[in-house]
């Protein structure tokens, strides 16, 4: 019988790549979502005996009808546009959505696996970050509602390990791109290709010398799966450590869509932005033998003709 998981957030950008990985690796595959940012176009294309799309708010109780072995809980606004406009629905969601998520793997006896961030680490004063640094974050900043409740997130993963022995995983994930992200959803790779692929300027925010590290997606979903499949707890950082400023990445955006856009700079949104965003990688290389593959240009070039069918 074909072992089964459920993903909550499963019609989101992350969400619907790792529903996708799991059936091509022969999984049953159950997708929970309420579709406040995930959309059920992101897994038509996996409508199959294998595969089930359930609406349902996870920050209500709920169950699944069979028996379940992994449960990934990716369900979560995750990007900047969000945290002023859903701030209740994120801690929420990463609060009393990933107990439910608990929940349910404790009651099938399932390994369980959250999805929590690089965000955890605030505008780190440690370069780059390391999982056993505990980060820099404002608890009141408009970020906070995303910071700490990731946070929360991880400490209840923990609680649930320690006092039910649940087997349970943390990854912590940096910049990630590819195709199914949402084109208005305010992170760096779709408000450059969107900008670029309309003629609009590129907007790039503070003195453009901020650094991010992007991984693409299908590197991402990877090791997720290497780390839900191995005996290690975490957390452990996923992500590409390859560090580029703004300014570069506008630069190379414009260059690959072969836009005439100017590019632009504007004041920074929020005091607390991260200044610095490189994963230190080294227990995913040792313990689960993972490093990404595909490098920027390739990946932003599959991104790129991505955004081309929805711009």
């Amino acid at each position: 019988m074909a072992k089964r998981a459920v993903v909550t957030g499963g019609a989101g950008f992350l969400g619907s790549h790792l529903c996708e990985q799991l059936l091509h690796m022969g999984y049953e595959v159950v997708a929970v979502d309420n579709f406040l940012t995930g959309s059920a176009s992101n897994v038509s294309h996996l409508r199959d005996k294998s595969f089930t799309l359930l609406e349902q708010d996870v920050c209500q109780p709920f169950t699944i009808e069979g028996e379940v072995d992994l449960v990934f809980h990716f369900a979560s606004p995750a990007s900047p546009v969000d945290f002023p406009t859903k701030p209740l629905e994120i801690m929420h969601v990463n609060s009393i959505g990933t107990e439910n998520a608990l929940k349910l793997a404790k009651e099938k006896g399932a390994r369980f696996l959250v999805a929590s961030t690089s965000e955890v680490y605030g505008d780190p004063l440690i370069h780059p970050q390391p999982e056993e640094y505990w980060g820099n974050v404002n608890p009141i900043g408009v970020r906070g509602v995303y910071d700490e409740a990731k946070r929360f997130g991880e400490a209840m993963t923990m609680a649930y390990r320690r006092y039910f022995a649940v087997d349970t995983k943390i990854v912590r994930i940096f910049n990630t791109y590819g195709p199914r992200m949402r084109l208005n959803d305010g992170r760096v790779v779709p408000n450059f290709v969107g900008q670029a692929l309309r003629g609009e300027p590129i907007t790039v925010y503070g003195t453009g010398k901020q650094t991010r590290s992007f991984c693409y997606v299908s590197d991402l979903i990877d090791g997720i799966i290497r780390l839900m499949l191995s005996e290690e707890s975490g957390p452990i950082n996923i992500g590409n450590p390859t560090e580029r400023t703004m300014l570069e990445f506008a630069e190379e955006i414009k260059r690959l869509t072969g836009s005439n856009s100017d590019i632009v700079y504007k004041p920074l949104p929020t005091a607390d932005d991260p200044k610095q965003r490189r994963p230190d990688i080294s227990k995913a290389k040792k313990l689960l033998g993972w490093e990404p593959k595909i490098e920027l240009e390739e990946g932003l070039r599959r991104t790129i003709e991505y955004f081309k069918t929805v711009v």
